[in-house]
């Protein structure tokens, strides 16, 4: 496809009403509707020729991660601060590679020059840069949750099924290791069965814990760092001026920009959950509590309930969630120890450590017969109690060993080799689910969801949240794209 300029950019008609959008689309809700299909790959042997949006922190990291693969060559870096120290060393790293700051320019100057993206920036900015690469032809790797709203899931999924010759890939990278094959292996044995609910939790620091709850206006303006480019750092968002309370990192905490703790964790410890028991969308979501509750960041504490139906021959799922430092989870009798140092979990970019508590992000499983706990990420499951687990040994099917981490098990995908794990069909109604809890925090009460006509029917202004805030004026135009 030619490089898409900005006087043709517009393809189809405007948005219409967000109730017709949601509605006519009609789109399947659960993994198990979803028939994933190897995109045509490049010939065999020849590297899959990247480009990088987002190169410095967590961009910088799975730059590397790609770079072992072996399987691809980075041809092309954007970032809207690439002066910065973390991108400064990411171009040092790849001299042969052009470097961009407006990922529009990469697209209407280099389009023809590669082949996918690779995109960690900000939660509320994936959604456009991954619309335009779609529709030019790219393959997609973006870091999770996807998007930040529901509305940009559903565009994305639509924009994925539209085009079944791409390969698309969420950063869940769990997905990809052993708690993936063991819970695919564990439920098809009949080992996992009939569960009927799920803790899961994330009980450490979060970057906007030390602001202040009774805030009543954003942070005030503070000088640019030298050479970034703020206005499209922001892409579809409303304007606000720079703070460093929002970049680099902070922007997660904020309702504007971020999704919170649920999105950012949720993803690695729930997504076997949630594929595997086809737990689709919830029809009811309910704040338990929110500590620390205002207009403009997310809570101190979060607990979020929420309710899935019945699936088949499989019970109703009650799904609790829990963050805070101090909002820890029950423990059923038979845990055990509680994690002591995140063994399981990779370093975070805050610091390049991960910092230890009393309880690793993880999950409880509740089945009639068996009790699991699990942590996050590749991390696998144990039956509990400890007693439980020696009784139940033998009967433990052989869990296979993954053929491809979660970096190569894209690259090749995009050869035509593999299919992606966690496509946007598949990743889609579990951060539509993530979007759901959101608004339950910002609406602070119960919501009732239509899972047939996805829509929030007991609350108006709720059901508006779906779609969220229009786009800035000049951005509308990712919205409308095919």
């Amino acid at each position: 496809m030619d490089p898409l300029s900005r006087r043709n950019f517009i393809k189809t008609a405007g948005l219409g009403t967000a109730g017709a959008i949601l509605g006519l689309q009609g789109l399947p809700a659960n993994a198990a509707n979803f028939a994933g299909m190897p995109a045509p790959g490049k010939a065999k042997g020849e590297k899959v020729r990247l480009a990088a949006i987002g190169i410095a922190n967590r961009g910088a990291q799975i730059i590397k991660e790609f770079d072992k693969t072996g399987l691809c060559e980075f041809v092309a870096l954007c970032d809207v601060d690439p002066k910065s120290e973390g991108s400064q060393k990411t171009i040092a790293d790849h001299p042969k590679a052009k470097v961009f700051q407006d990922f529009r320019k990469l697209f209407e100057e280099y389009a023809d020059k590669f082949d996918a993206v690779c995109i960690a920036i900000p939660d509320f900015a994936h959604f456009p840069v991954a619309m335009l690469a779609m529709h030019c032809g790219k393959h997609v790797y973006v870091e999770k949750p996807m998007a930040r709203t529901f509305y940009e899931c559903e565009l994305l999924m639509d924009m994925a099924r539209r085009h079944p010759e791409l390969a698309t890939q969420v950063g869940n990278q769990g997905h990809s290791e052993a708690n993936y094959f063991q819970f695919k292996a564990w439920k098809e044995a009949g080992i996992i069965k009939d569960v009927y609910a799920i803790t899961a939790h994330h009980n450490d620091w979060r970057r906007w814990h030390p602001y202040d709850p009774a805030i009543t206006r954003y942070p005030e303006a503070e000088p640019l760092p030298e050479g970034m480019d703020w206005d499209t750092w922001l892409t579809t968002a409303q304007w606000h001026d720079y703070n460093g309370k929002y970049h680099p990192g902070n922007w997660r905490g904020w309702f504007d920009f971020g999704m919170g703790a649920i999105g950012d964790w949720a993803a690695h410890i729930i997504d076997t959950c949630h594929q595997f028991l086809d737990m689709g969308l919830p029809y009811e979501i309910e704040p338990l509590k929110l500590t620390g509750k205002n207009d403009y960041f997310f809570p101190m504490e979060t607990t979020l309930r929420f309710k899935f139906p019945s699936r088949g021959e499989m019970p109703p799922i009650e799904l609790t969630w829990y963050d805070g430092q101090k909002n820890f989870p029950p423990l059923p009798a038979g845990y055990g120890p509680t994690y002591k140092g995140g063994e399981d979990v990779p370093a975070t970019n805050m610091d390049g450590t991960f910092v230890p508590s009393k309880l690793s992000p993880g999950k409880i499983i509740y089945s009639k017969e068996l009790t699991f706990r699990g942590g996050s990420h590749a991390a696998t499951l144990e039956i509990i109690p400890k007693e439980k687990a020696l009784e139940m040994a033998s009967r433990l099917p052989e869990v296979p060993k993954s053929p491809s981490n979660h970096f190569a098990n894209f690259l090749l995908a995009c050869q035509g080799k593999e299919q992606t794990r966690s496509p946007f069909e598949l990743f889609g109604p579990m951060c539509q689910t993530f979007a759901l809890g959101v608004i339950a925090i910002r609406t602070g009460h119960k919501l009732t969801f239509d899972r047939g006509t996805k829509t929030i029917v007991n609350d108006p202004f709720a059901n508006a949240l779906l779609v969220g805030m229009p786009p800035r004026k000049g951005w509308e135009e990712y919205y409308t794209l095919r």
